[in-house]
C-alpha cells in the first residue's frame, strides 16, 4: 500500500466477466504510482478514498466500473501522457477498484494531443482535471486506440460460444413455432415486450433470444437495466448529476452510451434489455426518444433537450422489455409506447418436451405429481374470470433444482403465497387450491 491509495496485488481471485462493456480514462499520479513501470499482466488496486478519507471525485464512476471494462491509462503531471491500456480486473468492493495492465501503447499521447483533437477535446476528463477515473465514450476510446497504434487484446471468448436455435429451444421452454415468431417479431419491429405471469422465464428468454439472433453467447453486445418508479430520463439518456464540489456535471445515461456503442459498430446487432418495463414512468424516461426508437425512425436525428446536440437511435439496436401481467398494482402501459412495441405472451412451459425431459431425469414421483398439480391449478386460474392466463404459475419454480431441493418449501413459501393474493377476496377458494398442491407431495 502506497499512501493509502494504491497497492500491488498477488493472488487476487480471477473475476467473472460481465456483459456490456464500458470504457474509462484513469489518471495516475506518477509520484504515487507509475503506469509505465507496470508489466503487462500486473494487477494494481486504487482506493475509492483519499488518504484523508474523502471520496474520490466522480465517485459514481468507481462504482460503475465493471469487470472486463477497458481503461486508458494517463500519467499526470509532470508526464501528462497516455501510456498504456488496462482493464478492470475486479470491480469495486466499496473500498478498492482493481486494474490489470494489458499493453503499453506503441505511441504515447500528450495532453496537447488530446486538447487539439476534436473528438477528444470534449472528454469528461477535460472538464474535471483533478479527478482520477473518467468515463470515455466508445467513440473517444476508439480514437485513442487509433492514435496510439494500440494492438488491442481480443475480448475473452468465455462469453462468445456458439448459440443456435436448438440451444434456445433446449433452454427456453416454448414451442418451435413460438420461437420463430419471436425471432421475426424482434427483427422486424426492433422493439419487443415479453409479457406473462411470474416464473414463465421472461428475463431468461430475453437474453437467450439475443444470443440466438447473434449466433453466439456474446454479452459484450447486451445491456440490461431494470425500471422502477424513480427511474428517470437523467439515468436513461442524459442529465445533470452532483459532483464532489457541490456543483453539477452533465452526464450521459446508460441508453445514450449504449446507442453510441452500437452506432460505432454497425456490423453487429446490439440488445438493450429492460426488466419490469411497465414499472417506470415510460414517457418521462424515454422523453423525445419515444419517436426515435420506432423502427421507421431509426437513424433519424433529433436535438436533445439538455445538450442541444443531434442524437439518433441506430438501426442495429434492439429493445427487449419484460412485463409482469400478474401485478395488479401496475397501470396499463403507455399507449404511445405500446404501439412502438410488439407484445409476445410467455406461457408456462410444463408441457414442452425440454421441460418434460428435465423432470423425467429427476426420477422423483413427488415432483411428477407436483407438476401435474400445477398444470391442473393453471387450468383453474385460466377459467377464473378475475384472473385468466396472465396469472398462471410459471415453470421456472421447478427449473434448475439441482441434486438437493425441497419441494415442500417451494410450494409453501413461493407458490401458495401467490394464490393467497390471487384469491384474497375468496379465502375458501384459496384454501381448496392450496390444499391440492400440498396433497401432491
Amino acid at each position: 500500500m502506497i499512501d493509502g491509495n494504491h497497492q500491488s496485488s498477488q493472488g487476487v481471485a480471477e473475476p467473472k466477466q460481465t456483459g456490456y462493456q464500458n470504457y474509462w480514462f484513469l489518471v495516475a499520479n506518477p509520484a504515487i504510482w507509475s503506469v509505465t513501470k507496470w508489466k503487462a499482466g500486473d494487477i494494481e488496486s486504487y482506493s475509492l478514498y483519499s488518504h484523508k478519507g474523502n471520496k474520490r471525485r466522480i465517485f459514481q464512476n468507481f462504482l460503475d466500473a465493471k469487470n472486463g471494462d477497458f481503461v486508458i491509462c494517463y500519467e499526470g503531471s509532470p508526464v501528462q501522457k497516455i501510456t498504456a491500456l488496462a482493464s478492470i480486473y475486479k470491480e469495486s468492493d466499496g473500498e478498492l477498484l482493481w486494474f490489470k495492465k494489458e499493453i503499453a501503447f506503441e505511441k504515447t499521447l500528450s495532453l496537447g494531443d488530446l486538447r487539439s483533437n476534436p473528438i477528444l477535446s470534449k472528454m469528461e476528463f477535460m472538464g474535471n482535471p483533478n479527478g482520477s477515473l473518467f468515463k470515455l465514450t466508445p467513440k473517444e476510446y476508439d480514437e485513442i486506440v487509433k492514435l496510439t497504434g494500440g494492438n488491442i487484446p481480443e475480448q475473452s471468448q468465455e462469453n462468445k460460444k456458439k448459440y443456435t436455435k436448438a440451444d434456445f429451444l433446449n433452454e427456453v421452454y416454448i414451442k418451435e413455432e413460438e420461437y420463430d415468431s419471436l425471432y421475426s417479431l424482434l427483427l422486424r419491429k426492433k422493439n419487443l415486450i415479453l409479457q406473462g405471469a411470474p416464473g414463465v422465464g421472461k428475463t431468461f428468454a430475453a437474453k437467450r433470444l439475443a444470443y440466438a439472433i447473434m449466433g453466439e453467447k456474446d454479452n459484450d453486445h447486451i445491456m440490461s437495466v431494470q425500471f422502477h418508479q424513480n427511474y428517470s430520463y437523467e439515468e436513461f439518456v442524459m442529465g445533470y448529476k452532483p459532483n464532489e464540489n457541490g456543483g453539477f456535471d452533465l452526464r450521459t445515461g446508460k441508453f445514450y452510451d449504449f446507442c453510441d456503442k452500437a452506432r460505432e459498430d454497425r456490423n453487429h446487432k446490439y440488445f438493450f434489455i429492460i426488466d419490469e418495463i411497465n414499472r417506470g414512468n415510460l414517457s418521462k424516461i424515454f422523453g423525445e426518444l419515444l419517436m426515435l426508437i420506432e423502427n421507421t425512425h431509426r437513424n433519424e436525428e433529433i436535438e436533445l433537450s439538455y445538450n442541444k446536440e443531434p442524437f439518433s437511435v441506430p438501426d442495429n439496436l434492439y429493445l427487449i422489455g419484460m412485463m409482469n401481467t400478474a401485478d395488479r398494482s401496475l397501470a396499463i402501459i403507455d399507449y404511445a409506447l405500446r404501439r412502438r412495441f410488439s407484445f409476445f405472451d410467455m406461457k408456462p412451459g410444463f408441457k414442452s418436451p425440454a421441460f418434460a425431459k428435465e423432470i423425467k431425469e429427476k426420477k422423483d414421483s413427488k415432483l411428477d405429481n407436483l407438476v401435474q398439480a400445477i398444470i391442473n391449478l393453471n387450468e383453474v386460474i385460466e377459467k377464473d374470470d378475475s384472473l385468466g392466463s396472465g396469472f398462471c404459475i410459471g415453470h421456472s419454480y421447478l427449473c434448475n433444482l439441482g441434486t438437493q431441493y425441497d419441494l415442500k418449501s417451494i410450494v409453501e413459501f413461493d407458490i401458495i403465497p401467490m394464490l393467497k393474493e390471487y384469491w384474497f377476496d375468496n379465502p375458501e377458494k384459496y384454501k381448496i387450491e392450496a390444499e391440492k398442491l400440498k396433497k401432491a407431495l
